[in-house]
């Protein structure tokens, strides 16, 4: 609460003084004009002069009142001074009534400003015209103008382009609009700290993060080198590099994360938080969950599953000396001998996630991947000869597709031979909708995880040793 004191203009004698000088000044001129008027000769003509005067300064002092007001400029949407407010809506439409919420709309907008006073309140009565109610609202300084991004809530009935052009004539120029959903009205410190959180307790989680804070975009990690060893090229410096629509970031484990968003711009706003978070990851280092879950096999075995990243390798490489060559063969596609240079990439967190099946004695018999390939995701699996026909592929691939689900993907697709029934049989357990495209003996399944059901049943004499889908290239990410 304020003061009394505080709210009070203090009173000053002086303030008395003038008051009582003009008081009297003023009765001395209206007595003088009295006299003139009632003895001189000329009195009536001076009585109209003096009203004709009298009006003449009432007018300028209302014009300059009005032309050097402090307001906030209604009449100009972009603070230059020259253009009109639009109409409310376009010529030959009907007005949105703003009280009818029957049906509404969630959108994202973008748009940029001058950054002038007034600029932004005409874009906010521009929207209330139209009856859109603004939920949140960020602003992204540039070195010319503001990007001003809105969650806005919409009639149902609006177009896009009636919104597009109506932010236009606001001043509002460059403006990009997309569906949000109830995610969306997450305020931004929460959804950040959350994205902070996540990638604190697991490494795999910061392209993941990185796309959820940047919307749509396509994100590589790019290795130092090569699976042949080839330097890849120059890494991003330590504080990275922006331009306008790719940001190229020093990964933590080594590399460049490359991010591209070719249908709209990063803002130096956005640039700093993805950086910062990049920075997080590379202050805690190395991080996989612990959690381990047993599953039991049919013939009563229990096994463990577990994540597993690059720690791992050791046991991953006497898994591949366990294995036959015909399931070498027949996961990488490629010469057996390759095969341990696939490791290191695929057990790296950075472009997925790993599940590892232990046995009681703690040897690992099986290897399930989950791999960011840009846009789509991968799904690849590697069982143990002896462990095969038990039902481990189908367990595996049932938790990716999971994982698939819990980080937003859209569907997941493996690569393998068209012979390889086992990995038909794995993926057709999933009771999803299934694509196939075969092209040379080469197989590729994709599922749709939109259509997955509550529960999925996996039969325990799937084939799984075979189930295989050829490693993402090393400049693959999510």
């Amino acid at each position: 609460m304020t003061p009394k004191r505080n709210t009070l203009r203090r009173h000053h004698w002086r303030h008395d003084l003038i008051e009582l000088a003009a008081l009297f000044t003023a009765v001395v001129v209206a007595d003088t004009i009295a006299k003139t008027i009632a003895k001189g000769p000329d009195g009536p003509y001076l009585l109209v002069f003096s009203a004709i005067a009298l009006v003449a300064t009432a007018a300028f002092h209302t014009w300059w009142a009005r032309r050097h007001s402090h307001a906030p400029p209604v009449d100009d949407p972009g603070g230059s001074g020259k253009a009109p407010l639009p109409p409310a809506v376009a010529p030959g439409t009907d007005p949105t009534p703003v009280g009818d919420t029957a049906g509404t709309t969630l959108w994202r907008m973008r748009t940029t400003v001058r950054d002038t006073p007034g600029s932004l309140a005409a874009l906010c009565t521009v929207l209330a015209r139209h009856g859109v109610d603004i939920l949140t609202l960020q602003t992204h300084p540039l070195a010319e103008g503001t990007v001003d991004e809105f969650l806005l809530r919409a009639p149902a009935g609006l177009q896009t382009s009636t919104l597009t052009r109506a932010v236009a004539s606001a001043g509002g120029t460059d403006t990009w609009t997309e569906r949000a959903d109830a995610h969306d009205l997450v305020d931004t410190p929460t959804r950040v700290l959350g994205l902070a959180t996540r990638t604190a307790l697991d490494a795999a989680e910061l392209p993941l993060a990185l796309r959820q804070l940047l919307g749509r975009c396509t994100i590589h990690s790019v290795p130092p080198v090569s699976l042949t060893g080839r330097p890849t090229g120059e890494p991003a410096p330590v504080e990275g590099v922006l331009e306008e629509t790719v940001m190229r970031l020093r990964d933590p484990g080594g590399g460049t994360i490359v991010i591209e968003r070719p249908y709209l711009p990063f803002t130096p706003t956005e640039f700093a938080r993805a950086r910062a978070l990049v920075e997080l990851d590379a202050r805690l280092g190395p991080r996989v969950p612990r959690s381990r879950d047993v599953f039991t096999l049919p013939e009563g075995n229990e096994i463990t599953v577990r994540r597993a990243d690059q720690r791992d390798l050791a046991a991953a490489r006497a898994m591949h000396d366990r294995c036959s060559s015909r399931t070498l063969g027949l996961r990488y596609h490629g010469p057996v001998g390759d095969a341990d240079r696939y490791l290191d990439h695929l057990l790296s967190p950075r472009y997925g996630r790993t599940l590892a099946v232990q046995t009681a004695s703690g040897k690992v018999v099986a290897l399930g991947h989950l791999l960011w390939d840009g846009d789509e995701t991968e799904v690849a699996l590697l069982v143990e000869d002896d462990w095969q026909r038990r039902g481990i592929g189908s367990e595996l691939l049932g938790r990716l597709v999971t994982l698939a689900e819990e980080a937003g993907c859209d569907s997941v697709y493996a690569v393998t031979q068209s012979s390889n029934t086992g990995m038909v049989a794995a993926m057709r357990a999933l009771n999803l909708p299934l694509d196939y495209q075969i092209e040379e003996g080469t197989l590729v399944i994709t599922a749709r995880l939109a259509g997955r059901q509550a529960t999925t049943a996996a039969p325990a004499d799937a084939h799984a040793g075979a189930e295989d889908a050829q490693p993402s290239t090393p400049y693959a990410g999510p």
